[in-house]
């Protein structure tokens, strides 16, 4: 396995600095039950508005659920199809857009199940498990295909599994696994006092 750390403007937390989208999983080393628990587990764990917790994950697990992983698979973009074939695991992440409490409109339900995806992708990496987040994928279908009722949103589709070895990634993803990470400076999207003003 090799590292795709970050290159950050200062020293920051090294799981964040190593966790990165990464495309040539492992088809032959599935991820155990243990794992896919501690991941979940990290996910609950998350902060949320009134302490709502709006997000669901559904989980696909290849090796113990075929069928259910090949529905899963079925929902995404042709273009993820391309890769994500080799994942062990697929994630759903929904949003519940109401509150439970009041059945009241909760519109930081988004930003929490986002928040849960981070916690699950940190915990990955302090496994040495790769997460692929992506917004590649039917909705409609996704909904149908595993009864989601009204009132929840998916949000994202969760590729996860362990790195390839360096020299048995295919020629196809080399390059994109290779290249370096990048991320705009500070300066662009962080702003101090007021907006468009450079946090320096």
């Amino acid at each position: 396995m090799f590292e795709k750390k970050a290159e950050t403007q200062v020293p920051i937390n090294d799981l964040i600095a190593r966790r990165w989208s990464g495309r040539a999983f492992d088809p032959d080393k599935p991820v155990s039950r243990g794992a896919i628990l501690a991941l979940v587990e990290a996910a609950r764990w998350s902060p949320s508005c009134f302490g709502d917790e709006p997000w669901r994950y559904i989980v696909f697990d290849r090796q113990t659920e075929p069928e259910a992983w090949h529905k899963a698979f079925d929902c995404l973009a042709e273009g993820n199809q391309s890769w994500a074939a080799s994942a062990p695991l697929l994630l759903l992440a929904v949003a519940s857009l109401r509150f439970s409490n009041n059945d009241k409109s909760n519109r930081w339900a988004q930003y929490d199940t986002g928040a849960a995806g981070m916690s699950l992708c940190i915990q990955a990496t302090s496994m040495d498990l790769m997460v692929h987040q992506m917004g590649g994928f039917d909705v409609e279908k996704a909904m149908a295909s595993f009864s989601i009722p009204e009132g929840f949103e998916p949000m994202a589709m969760m590729a996860v599994g362990y790195q390839l070895p360096a020299e048995a990634i295919p020629k196809n993803l080399e390059e994109r696994e290779r290249a370096p990470r990048q991320r705009n400076p500070l300066s662009e999207n962080f702003f101090s006092g007021s907006w468009g003003n450079p946090l320096g």
